[in-house]
C-alpha cells in the first residue's frame, strides 16, 4: 500500500469517525429553569418572505446608501462605540442602557395603546413606574425580575396592526434598513416622543447640550448593542440577505 492510499484511507476514517459522533450526540436536557424560545421554528418557516415580493424600485440609491452606512460605521460610528465601552465599566454601560429603555418606554405605552392592546399597555405603564421609583430613576430594572417584561412598539408597527403595507424599501443613512410605512413611523414616534419631552422637562434638561449629549448617548447605546456588522455575513448577497432578513422580521412583530 503506498504512502498516498494510507493518508486518504486515514482521513476517510477520520471523517466517518466524525459523522458518528456527531449522529451520537444529544440535546441538552430541559430543566424546569429552562428559558422557552423566542421563536418556535414553524413561526419563522410561516412568516418566511419571498425575496422577489420585496418592493425595491430605488435599489440602485439603498446600495449606495448602504455602502456608506459600511464606511460611517467602519471609520466613525464602531471607534466611537469601542472608545464608549473602554472608557465606561460594564456595570455604568448597563445603567445607562436601563436608564435609556426606561425614558423610551413612552413610545410602547404609546402604539400598545394605539393598536388596543390592554394587558401590554398596562405591562408597560407598570414597568415605568416600577423602574422609574424601586430602579431609581430606570437606572436598574428591577420590573423585569417580577416578570414584566418590555413590551417593544413602534409607529410603524402601528400602522402594519391596521393593514398598512410596507411600501417600498428603504436604507436610511446610518440607521440602516427600514421601508416607507417604517420610516413614516419612524418620524411620528420622533415627533410624539419630543413634543411629550418638552411639556414635561424640567429647566436644567431644557439646555441643548444636555439634549444633545443625551441623543449622541442612544445612538452609541443603541448601536453598541446592535451585533450586525457590516460585510461580515460571509454571503455575496449581503444586500438581499439583510432586506429579506428586515422584512421578515418586521412582518413577524406586527402579527404578534
Amino acid at each position: 500500500m503506498t504512502e498516498s492510499i494510507r493518508v486518504k484511507m486515514l482521513l476517510l476514517v477520520t471523517i466517518l469517525g466524525i459523522l458518528l459522533l456527531s449522529g451520537c450526540s444529544t440535546l441538552p436536557k430541559q430543566t424546569a429553569d429552562t428559558q422557552p424560545p423566542m421563536r418556535q421554528y414553524d413561526d419563522i418557516v410561516h412568516h418566511s418572505t419571498d425575496v422577489a415580493a420585496i418592493s425595491d424600485p430605488l435599489e440602485g440609491f439603498n446600495r449606495g446608501v448602504y455602502r456608506f452606512n459600511y464606511y460611517f460605521d467602519k471609520y466613525i460610528f464602531l471607534p466611537i462605540v469601542s472608545a464608549y465601552t473602554f472608557v465606561m465599566p460594564d456595570y455604568a454601560e448597563d445603567r445607562v442602557s436601563n436608564f435609556i429603555d426606561n425614558i423610551y418606554e413612552f413610545n410602547n405605552f404609546t402604539n400598545n395603546l394605539l393598536q388596543l392592546k390592554f394587558k401590554q399597555t398596562g405591562i408597560t405603564l407598570a414597568r415605568f413606574v416600577i423602574n422609574t421609583t424601586v430602579g431609581i430613576v430606570g437606572l436598574w430594572d428591577p420590573a423585569t425580575s417580577m416578570h414584566l417584561r418590555r413590551q417593544p412598539e413602534d409607529f410603524g408597527q402601528t400602522l402594519g396592526h391596521y393593514g398598512v403595507g410596507n411600501g417600498p424599501y428603504l436604507v436610511l443613512p446610518i440607521l440602516g434598513p427600514s421601508n416607507l410605512r417604517d420610516t413614516a413611523g419612524l418620524a411620528v414616534d420622533m415627533v410624539a416622543f419630543n413634543t411629550v419631552a418638552k411639556e414635561l422637562e424640567t429647566d436644567w434638561m431644557k439646555d441643548n447640550n444636555v439634549r444633545m449629549i443625551f441623543s449622541a448617548v442612544t445612538a452609541v447605546d443603541k448601536r453598541k448593542r446592535q451585533p450586525f456588522r457590516y460585510y461580515r455575513t460571509g454571503s455575496p448577497f449581503e444586500y438581499e440577505l439583510v432586506r429579506m432578513l428586515y422584512t421578515s422580521q418586521r412582518k413577524i412583530v406586527i402579527e404578534k
